[in-house]
């Protein structure tokens, strides 16, 4: 009776891993290849027989064959023609008898004896590989060029500790281990060695890495090398090497100086050209993904000149910015995005503003590598030498560092620079940057080579259509919110959003609004307007915040946090001058104790003297208002001013009389 035929049909030979040839010795390179063309023949339909008359490789053998080229290899992959190969074992030896009591030393008749002991005792084996996952034992690599060399450090502790759960689990003196010399010590230091080294991402933790690199990339879209100017873009984030400060006047107007946290510089460079396109500043311990949506804001709206009032500091002749100095350049687009894979960077609303809004391709390259976005990692090692090194409170790569040194303030706060200063200097600096000959381009300047491309070569730009330059707002996620409005009680339709009423003249004068869903657009730097949507995309118009929310400039962040303290009532829940005098002074006395706090006073300063929403025209600054006052630093100050008495109006009773009216 025959044998039944193998079916290889869904299998593709052509996918299996080959081997070389050449590296083979005479007799085991003819040996190879006469099983090779066995296989080849079967798989092309020749029976055994014909196989057999062919290459003599009998059906037997044949069959054998086929079963050691479809066994799995331990790379993931079959073993493939690798398991026509001479003397390679395609599975492991099994053991299945117990070890006899040995007298000598050595580990003759132990082979398969440690793989033996886990398959009869799981418990031991789980056990075993808890305390490799828990780091029990630390893998240690020595420099060899000829091979993997490891050492485990920790081996003995867990061999003591491996012992006393066999006999847990009923060893007896003359079984394996105990029956054999140093207790299986050596079997041991192989099994954990195997089992750290059975995967990289195993070895790699058990040696104390805590991020991979070098990860072939696959599936995934590569950006191309840029043959124009914003074609291809990098974007990256950057906490500067600075001590900052904060200078503010206390109720008795004396200045007061805190030193803040240092503050994060997000950048937006054309690869082509090298040129920075735009940057944003923001003060908080970590960006977030409000700051990558408003440095992409500021990228593509043409750059605003900046007033200096630092004497010296300025765009020069030649420096600038690349929408600044080239009108065309205004609302203009890329086609590629390179970023890292940050959380802020590959929140919902990144994504929706740079694939949705913008048009381009994202590329976030492997993670913790740098190597990937050369260019703008060149220019924060630029920046850092050129700008950050040379100003007091420089904390450079650490206290061995001799730029650090030089730069020490003898705990002097006030030679640090402030936030106002910092700016001039940030926008002089990357200006100046613009305009400097670069090596990478041959010796050019970035704007002399956009300046060559785009006008001397014609090269071609795309730009923003003119409905999205009236609506940078559609770059964000919306708000989805319903309107609520109490007919019983005569209260208007309105929404809720961050805790405050949002209304206007039009959605307050129907009822036909109430229970219906609007999506809100909001500037998360400046929350006294929303621009309301209904499901369908009929526009509502601008919502103004009710109140006081609606006339003092603050943001998200400012909203959330003076929510935060109402509510455990350290202040009254009214909103106005007075209101926002104790709380600023609140954060004065907090900054005193830490950076952090400072940080955070910084802030709240620099929300309250914000320029006007980008949604509508909002009221005057608050600097005019009463209790606020301009600090040295361009921030609004804490000297609180006498307010007002506050006048009740009392309603005036209309009366109306009785009698006919001819």
């Amino acid at each position: 009776m025959s044998r039944p035929r193998i079916q290889l049909n869904g299998i593709d030979v052509t996918q299996w891993p080959s081997v070389d040839t050449n590296a083979l010795s005479a007799p085991a390179k003819a040996h190879f290849e006469r099983r090779l063309r066995a296989i080849e023949h079967y798989v092309t339909g020749l029976s055994v027989r014909q196989v057999y008359a062919e290459t003599n490789v009998r059906p037997q053998q044949l069959y054998r064959l086929i079963a050691r080229c479809l066994t799995p290899h331990d790379d993931g992959r079959l073993f493939g023609y690798r398991g026509l190969l001479p003397r390679i074992h395609v599975n492991a030896y099994t053991r299945r008898t117990q070890v006899t009591q040995l007298s000598a030393a050595g580990s003759r008749g132990t082979a398969g004896a440690f793989a033996y002991l886990m398959e009869r005792y799981p418990a031991l084996d789980d056990w075993l590989n808890q305390q490799i996952r828990h780091h029990r034992v630390v893998l240690k690599q020595h420099s060899a060029e000829d091979r993997l060399r490891t050492r485990l450090i920790g081996i003995g502790a867990l061999h003591i500790d491996f012992i006393h759960q066999c006999r847990k689990q009923g060893l007896k003196p003359n079984e394996y281990p105990l029956n054999v010399m140093r207790a299986g010590r050596g079997a041991l230091t192989h099994f954990v060695k195997a089992q750290m080294l059975s995967g990289f991402a195993e070895g790699a933790r058990a040696a104390g890495a805590t991020h991979f690199k070098g990860r072939p990339q696959q599936d995934v879209l590569i950006a191309p090398t840029p043959s124009r100017p914003m074609e291809v873009v990098e974007f990256d984030a950057h906490q500067l090497d600075l001590r900052l400060k904060i200078v503010v006047q206390d109720p008795l107007g004396h200045e007061q100086t805190f030193e803040i946290e240092r503050v994060w510089l997000l950048v937006i460079l054309d690869v082509y050209s090298r040129a920075v396109l735009g940057y944003h500043l923001t003060l908080a311990q970590e960006y977030s993904r409000y700051d990558v949506i408003r440095t992409i804001e500021k990228t593509l709206e043409p750059h605003t000149a900046m007033n200096f009032t630092l004497p010296g500091v300025g765009y020069g002749a030649d420096g600038g910015f690349p929408s600044q100095r080239f009108m065309e350049l205004g609302y203009a687009t890329w086609q590629w995005f390179k970023l890292d894979n940050a959380k802020a960077n590959l929140a919902d609303d990144t994504v929706q503003a740079l694939c949705e809004f913008v048009g381009c391709f994202m590329n976030a390259g492997p993670a913790h590598t740098p190597d990937d976005r050369p260019y703008i990692e060149r220019f924060f090692g630029t920046l850092a030498q050129g700008f950050s090194a040379r100003l007091p409170g420089y904390v450079g790569n650490g206290p061995q560092d001799l730029r650090h040194a030089l730069s020490i303030s003898n705990g002097d706060v006030r030679l640090f620079l402030s936030i106002t200063e910092l700016e001039q200097l940030m926008e002089a600096s990357i200006a100046a940057y613009n305009a400097t000959p670069h090596s990478g381009i041959h010796g050019h300047s970035p704007l002399a080579v956009i300046e060559q491309s785009i006008r001397g070569r014609g090269a071609m730009l795309s730009w923003l259509p003119e409905g999205k330059r009236r609506a940078m707002y559609l770059m964000q996620t919306p708000k989805r919110t319903r309107v609520r409005g109490y007919l019983a009680q005569g209260i208007r339709p309105h929404v809720t959003f961050y805790q405050v009423r949002y209304t206007n003249a039009v959605l307050a004068a129907s009822a036909i609004w109430i229970g219906k869903e609007i999506r809100l657009y909001y500037n998360s730097q400046d929350l006294r307007t929303v621009r309301a949507f209904l499901a369908d995309g009929t526009e509502i118009g601008v919502l103004k915040a009710q109140g006081a929310w609606g006339e003092y400039p603050h943001d998200l962040a400012l909203r959330r946090a003076i929510m935060k303290e109402t509510g455990r009532k350290r202040f009254g829940r009214v909103l106005d001058a007075s209101f926002l005098s104790n709380y600023v002074e609140q954060k004065r006395k907090d900054a005193k104790r830490s950076r952090r706090a400072a940080s955070e006073m910084a802030r709240t300063l620099r929300a309250l003297a914000a320029a006007p929403t980008t949604l509508s025209t909002a009221p005057a600054p608050v600097a005019d208002a009463p209790g606020i006052t301009q600090a040295q630093d361009g921030a609004p100050a804490t000297t609180p001013s006498p307010s007002p008495a506050q006048q009740r109006i009392e309603p005036i009773k209309l009366r109306i009389g009785s009698g006919y009216v001819s």
